[in-house]
């Protein structure tokens, strides 16, 4: 995702990604862990802390696993995980000042349209969500969605 640019003058010119920072995601409600994990993995990749709201139907999984990525070396509040009403809990995240990005993969049966909207009142990235099987499936476009482009512009030597 980062670049070295062409640049017509004496500089150069290289654009990396940085994280977002912090990513809340309301993960697919149909499925327990693998519908977790596919939906954090590509936030956590790159870089971001994440506000996850597990299933409200599966919640024992996202449970499990929040015990452990807390005994294991993972720094403490880079997963945090919430259960819950994805309904009740969304709009808070997606108006929350703290949060940079919303994940809205497993909103499909909440008002997304809602969340955008208080999304952007705090001029937050928004990722909709995506119809179909692999709607959460942990892409390099998914990776992506949660990184700023940082450009750096810098002066060649002309000797």
């Amino acid at each position: 995702a980062g670049n070295a640019n062409p640049v017509a003058g004496p500089y150069f010119n290289i654009s990396v990604p940085e994280p977002t920072g912090v990513v809340a995601i309301v993960a697919p409600q149909d499925s327990s862990l693998v519908g977790l994990v596919s939906a954090v993995a590509p936030a956590l990749v790159a870089g971001n802390a994440v506000v996850v709201v597990a299933s409200e139907r599966f919640p024992l999984s996202a449970i499990t696993l929040a015990e452990v990525l807390a005994t294991s070396d993972v720094p403490k509040g880079v997963v945090n995980v919430l259960t819950g009403s994805p309904a009740e809990i969304a709009p808070w995240l997606a108006s929350h000042a703290d949060v940079n990005a919303i994940d809205l993969v497993g909103a499909g049966d909440l008002d997304w349209i809602d969340l955008e909207i208080a999304a952007a009142d705090t001029l937050k990235r928004v990722l909709r969500p995506e119809q179909g099987p692999d709607a959460a499936a942990p892409t390099l476009d998914r990776i992506a969605a949660f990184t700023e482009t940082k450009t750096v512009w810098h002066t060649k030597s002309l000797r």
